[in-house]
């Protein structure tokens, strides 16, 4: 594997290594183990990194190894305490749902930043991205701070609608 696809591979798997550790954590409650299951897995992803679509989405391609994984550590365990491998695909599979409904909010949340204003667009920047204080946000738009605190909650509001009803309509 050339070097540019082992740092595609170390970005996709640092950035998304925090949501596979939960949905390992829903089935295995142990961290100990989750991580020795995590360890496992990434090792399992490199091997098929060959096979990986750049074009689809990395965690739902991920979870099928974290499944794999689930299941070898669930039958080769002696714990009492674990989950049945049957409760712990269930578990999966609500995961692997949410995980896709996170995923297309955050494409709607992308959109639906696109369609703001350019005034607005900074403002959200600015506080969320370059986590200024609603003080130097005030200070840089020559608003006052409770102006500034008004414009977010409404830009929050406009947001929250906007991608609820990208939602209802992917849902139709």
């Amino acid at each position: 594997m050339d070097e540019e696809k082992h740092e595609q591979f170390t970005r996709l798997l640092i950035q998304h290594e925090p949501a596979l550790m939960r949905c390992i954590l829903v089935a295995v409650p142990n961290r100990s183990d989750a991580r020795d299951i995590l360890q496992d897995c990434s090792v399992s992803l490199w091997h098929k990194f060959g096979n990986y679509d750049p074009e689809r989405a990395f965690v739902p391609w991920a979870l099928g190894f974290v499944r794999i994984e689930i299941r070898r550590f669930l039958r080769k365990s002696a714990h009492q305490n674990q989950l049945t491998e049957r409760a712990a695909a269930l578990l999966l599979d609500d995961q692997t749902k949410t995980a896709a409904q996170l995923e297309h909010r955050e494409t709607y949340l992308q959109e639906c930043l696109d369609l703001l204003s350019k005034s607005r667009k900074e403002m959200v920047n600015g506080y969320y991205r370059m986590e200024y204080s609603v003080n130097d946000l005030a200070e840089r738009t020559e608003q006052t701070v409770d102006a500034v605190y008004k414009s977010l909650q409404r830009i929050r509001r406009s947001l929250h609608d906007c991608v609820e009803s990208r939602m209802q309509g992917a849902e139709e």
